[in-house]
């Protein structure tokens, strides 16, 4: 069975079909079910499926008409929501008699999914439902009458948008020429399509069933989508939990169809993926992660009960709808901004990857960050310095988490003294840290972004030293200017691949940077600690904390914003470095006392 390795393979018998249905993982354990759109068959979850099969008993069919299913006679008004229903019924009773099932459905799969999950009769039969790229038709009739109804500006502008998104339904809807398509020329093209627009992997998928499976497939709309947008049910609530996640690049559906979805769903969790529509082939890691983690949210009622971490309720929601899940990957983790935005990240229940050249404090890190939140934590070490070993990790990462959604590159070491005091090996240790550190994350880390082609994002730590001169700080300085132009010109070219950069800025920040930094000229030991203590002084009156460096970093993802500047210095440099450069330059000349 391509791409299901293992499978148990039974036949199931309703409404004078045959159902293929196949089994991965322990029958022991909860069920989960997943249901394939159009035009796809179940192989489309092989990547998922054989994930989540480590810890849950999953179950995979062919709808009808699609795969090794067979089809109804005759097609038209063979494939009604009411039929598929009793499918979903059947293949339930067949492999989870005594226990209901966790429901996952994907494009057409989640539309029907969305019927089971509001109809009366399979009340009971479901423990969750987890939705992506497929809304319910009673719901999406809703959403359209009460934009034609109740015009604005900004309603028609929506239903235009989907509109023209739906193209694809009005063809479906033609006769014969459909058919045609696919079981001609589109269906042999089809695979490089979406090698290409979506960038799914080569490989097993789709399988040579593709062209009657597109062709049989027609008629879900035909037989569903005039008549349910026509007349939706009024009663069309779910009786379970949904878990609802949305791909920012969905062509085919607005993320605007599921505004009003609160009203339908007494008990909604959302998600927000920035990738294209197959999500299942792009984002195998990404869903069986969130899937995992909202199956066992919903095995029983204690479970779903709020976690007792008191940190867990100032998570704004929105970090939590974008960074649920997701791989975040961040540097120089062990202590300061590094440390507070891999808990904030790991707050918004985002994997973390803590990656710091101190060992122990890496795995601290790691350790925290599961308790208050997050729903896997790694500790990594490596210095950032290091070209072979970042590829290494990098490879690692990769092979081991995923491909990393968020890169922080955060680590950085400080260096104060004149120029001519400052040696040539100072300015290489400087530079190889603080802004090699951040070419290698990006070469490496970032490098996989664009292969998966499904996006992500790159912050990178600079300072407001980056655009203010300073004769105290030319090493340091200099450095950071260059992380800040590097981001620059890494977000004009990964624009166009749905990568965003982002150059964070902070001034005086009460981390322990003061403590390990260096002070060019200075070769007394002791010298150098009383600097060291004076420094940490006064970045301990100024008392700014990581934190809120740590939820700018946050918010210039989500916001996709260019630069950042996070203390109220770094603001007024920022600004000045822009109106009054000349006041900066007169301001570098100040000599700081020893």
């Amino acid at each position: 069975m391509a791409g299901l390795n293992g499978a148990r393979e039974r036949r199931v018998r309703t409404g004078g079909i045959e159902l293929c249905v196949a089994e991965l993982g322990d029958t022991d354990r909860p069920t989960v079910l997943l249901v394939h759109g159009y035009p796809d068959s179940k192989e489309v979850w092989s990547e998922v499926a054989v994930r989540l099969a480590e810890e849950f008993h999953v179950v995979l069919y062919d709808v009808r008409g699609h795969g090794r299913s067979t089809a109804p006679v005759p097609l038209r008004g063979g494939f009604t929501l009411e039929k598929l229903t009793d499918d979903f019924l059947a293949v339930a009773d067949a492999v989870s008699p005594d226990r209901p099932v966790h429901l996952v459905g994907h494009d057409w799969g989640s539309v029907q999914a969305w019927e089971f999950a509001t109809v009366q009769r399979t009340e009971g039969r479901i423990a969750s439902f987890t939705s992506m790229s497929g809304p319910s038709l009673d719901h999406f009739g809703h959403w359209i009458k009460q934009r034609m109804t109740r015009p604005t500006p900004r309603r028609i502008g929506q239903l235009l948008g989907q509109g023209a998104k739906s193209w694809y339904v009005y063809m479906l809807h033609t006769p014969v020429l459909p058919e045609l398509a696919w079981r001609g020329p589109l269906g042999k093209r089809w695979p490089k399509v979406l090698e290409r627009v979506e960038k799914v992997p080569a490989g097993d998928y789709p399988t040579s069933s593709l062209p009657d499976d597109a062709a049989h497939g027609a008629w879900l709309y035909r037989d569903n989508v005039r008549a349910r947008l026509g007349r939706p049910r009024p009663d069309a609530y779910a009786h379970v939990p949904v878990q609802l996640i949305t791909p920012t690049g969905d062509a085919f559906l607005s993320e605007r169809l599921y505004d009003d979805l609160g009203t339908w769903v007494p008990d909604l969790t959302r998600r927000t993926l920035p990738a294209k529509h197959w999500v299942p082939r792009t984002r195998p890691d990404q869903l069986s992660a969130w899937i995992a983690e909202f199956v066992r949210a919903n095995e029983d009622a204690a479970a779903r009960a709020p976690k007792p971490v008191a940190a867990k309720s100032d998570v704004k929601p929105e970090y939590a709808e974008r960074f649920g899940g997701q791989l975040v990957l961040v540097t120089g983790a062990a202590s300061g901004i590094g440390r507070a935005t891999a808990f904030a990240f790991a707050e918004a229940g985002a994997r973390v990857v803590a990656v710091d050249r101190d060992a122990e404090g890496a795995v601290r890190t790691a350790e925290m960050a599961r308790l208050i939140g997050a729903p896997e934590a790694w500790g990594e070490t490596v210095d950032v310095a290091d070209e072979q070993a970042m590829e290494q990790l990098a490879a690692k990462v990769a092979a081991e988490y995923g491909v990393v959604d968020v890169l922080v590159n955060n680590a950085g070491i400080g260096l104060t003294g004149s120029f001519f005091a400052t040696s040539g090996e100072e300015w290489k240790r400087v530079l190889d840290v603080n802004l090699w550190g951040v070419i290698h994350g990006c070469r490496f880390f970032g490098a996989q972004m664009t292969a998966r082609g499904q996006g992500g994002h790159i912050v990178n730590t600079a300072s407001a030293a980056a655009f203010q001169p300073s004769r105290a700080l030319p090493a340091y300085s200099t450095s950071k200017a260059a992380v800040l132009m590097l981001s620059e010109c890494l977000r004009a070219e990964l624009a166009d691949q749905g990568i965003g950069v982002s150059a964070i800025c902070p001034g005086i920040v009460n981390t322990s940077i003061t403590a390990t930094a260096r002070f060019a000229g200075v070769t007394d030991a002791a010298e150098e600690k009383r600097r060291q203590q004076k420094a940490s002084r006064l970045y301990g009156l100024r008392n700014y904390p990581p934190e809120k460096v740590a939820d700018a970093i946050l918010g210039a993802v989500l916001h996709d914003r260019a630069v950042v500047p996070v203390t109220p210095e770094a603001r007024g440099a920022h600004l000045l470095s822009r109106l009054s450069p000349g006041a900066l330059r007169a301001l570098a000349r100040w000599q700081p006392p020893a």
